[in-house]
């Protein structure tokens, strides 16, 4: 198995998780070990379960897959982050506090957006890293998680930091940052695959 190739595709497919954390951590004022911990564990989680759901669709789903992948991802971050910006543009200009927390549900949304693009990286997996048998996918998939979680969890505090730094402003960009990144797939998947 090629472990370099899979820790880049882990590397790159955690990206937007960790910048999804970031922004977690920007918005709200309870960003401790428990918001990190549950948006490391929802990220890595989703990250490790796409790809080996993308997997089991195999070849027969790939077309599928690849053609709606991209407006998935574009629809949920568009909605999370056009949620954010429209909250934020909502609050007066002098009330600086943050969120009380990250609700479930948008964090199960932003872990399901953020991972569309390892659903279809799932069904050409085994040929890019050599995972030919259930035990190696199954490997590959906890390492995908892992460095996800790993980038995920500091990424919160990060974002707590960048977050104190601009006040108010944080929900604002944290939402501008979701929208960015779901156009980003779409273009990624409708100009360059």
């Amino acid at each position: 198995m090629d472990y370099i190739s899979l820790i880049g595709i882990a590397v790159g497919l955690s990206m937007d998780a960790f910048a999804v954390s970031l922004t977690n951590g920007a918005v709200t004022h309870k960003a401790g070990w428990k918001l990190a911990v549950k948006t490391a564990l929802t990220f890595g989680g989703f990250q490790a379960l796409m790809p080996f759901l993308g997997w089991l669709v195999g070849k027969a789903g790939e077309g599928f897959i690849s053609a709606v992948d991209h407006w998935i991802a574009l629809i949920l971050l568009g909605y999370l982050g056009g949620k954010m910006v429209w909250e934020a543009r909502k609050k007066k200009e002098t009330e600086t506090e943050k969120k009380d927390g990250i609700a479930w549900k948008t964090l199960l949304l932003s872990g399901i957006a953020t991972s569309i693009d390892a659903l279809a990286t799932g069904v050409i997996l085994p040929s890019a890293v050599g995972a030919g048998s259930i035990v190696e996918m199954l490997l590959s998939v906890l390492i995908i998680g892992a460095v996800t979680f790993s980038f995920s969890f500091p990424g919160v505090y990060l974002g707590r930091r960048f977050g104190s730094l601009l006040s108010n402003k944080a929900e604002l960009i944290g939402g501008l940052v979701l929208i960015a990144i779901g156009i980003k797939i779409f273009i990624e998947h409708m100009f360059f695959s």
